[in-house]
């Protein structure tokens, strides 16, 4: 049964993008603001598919310039933040070649950096401004990798710049930098401990492929994202300690999020199912 709901999740994804690649291109083409919505309902057709549950807390910002500043443990956050609002993403500039994947990104008006060439830190940065000034929701994954979704890794702080950019390249008095947290609570309803919590995360040294099928096998994972205050990033703004202020409310948000979700010490924990990944050996 979980090969059929794959096999049907891929035919009706790609059906999906086919319908929508050739608006979505002429949408980026000619700047119409559909090109803001059509990967909006991408994800919100993708995550059910995919059995990702969403749970909200806190309230996305309305002001713009707006940057969503997250942890970042595997593909399925794009698909879960992408559930909630329209927005563009900040990704790695191997993501640009990735079978299918790349596509997609670009579909999406990604981003695409290079962490490691500081050269090149500010033109992305500035790159970043321009997309901030036209108005998009833009999510930049702080950590530069992936975790294993048990902790929140420190944050680089050098696309923090583009929020100064963006201050001198528009009439704008401020950028909101709003901290946002991702974490996988729950599979089949069942809680997901520290062992098993990389059942939904994607560190770097796994193979994705094999990840992909395990994770959509299990057909039912809650995903919470919580959304904290926005930082006001103003032209007095440090922007290495509004990272780290921003890394604490993500840091808090994840931590009560997973407590949320502890089973308690004192009751047993049921049984997974036999299909179910989880009952695997946690090593």
């Amino acid at each position: 049964m979980a090969r059929l709901r794959i096999a049907f999740m891929v035919l009706v994804l790609v059906l999906l993008t086919l319908v929508t690649l050739p608006l979505q291109a002429l949408a980026i083409r000619f700047g119409w603001p559909l090109a803001r919505f059509l990967p909006w309902l991408w994800h919100r057709v993708a995550c059910p598919l995919a059995g990702l549950r969403v749970i909200v807390k806190g309230t996305p910002a309305a002001s713009r310039p707006l940057m969503l500043v997250a942890n970042h443990q595997s593909w399925a956050d794009i698909i879960a933040l992408g559930h909630v609002m329209p927005l563009s993403f900040i990704a790695k500039s191997e993501v640009r070649e990735w079978p299918g994947f790349g596509m997609l990104a670009r579909l999406q008006r990604t981003i695409f950096v290079e962490r490691d060439d500081r050269r090149r830190t500010a033109e992305q940065a500035h790159a970043i401004a321009d997309r901030l000034t036209a108005g998009d929701a833009m999510v930049l994954f702080a950590e530069g990798t992936t975790s294993d979704g048990n902790e929140v890794l420190p944050f680089k702080t050098a696309l923090f710049g583009a929020a100064q950019a963006a201050l001198r390249r528009s009439d704008a008095d401020a950028v909101a930098i709003q901290p946002v947290s991702i974490a996988y609570v729950r599979a089949h309803g069942l809680p997901l401990g520290r062992y098993h919590r990389p059942l939904a995360a994607w560190p770097g040294d796994v193979t994705l492929a094999p990840h992909l099928i395990r994770f959509l096998s299990e057909g039912a994972i809650d995903v919470e994202i919580s959304f904290a205050a926005p930082i006001v990033f103003t032209g007095d703004s440090d922007r290495k300690a509004v990272a780290r202020k921003a890394e604490a409310e993500v840091r808090r948000m994840m931590a009560e999020s997973l407590a949320g979700h502890m089973q308690p010490a004192e009751e047993p924990r049921a049984a997974p199912e036999p299909h179910s990944a989880l009952a695997s050996d946690p090593t």
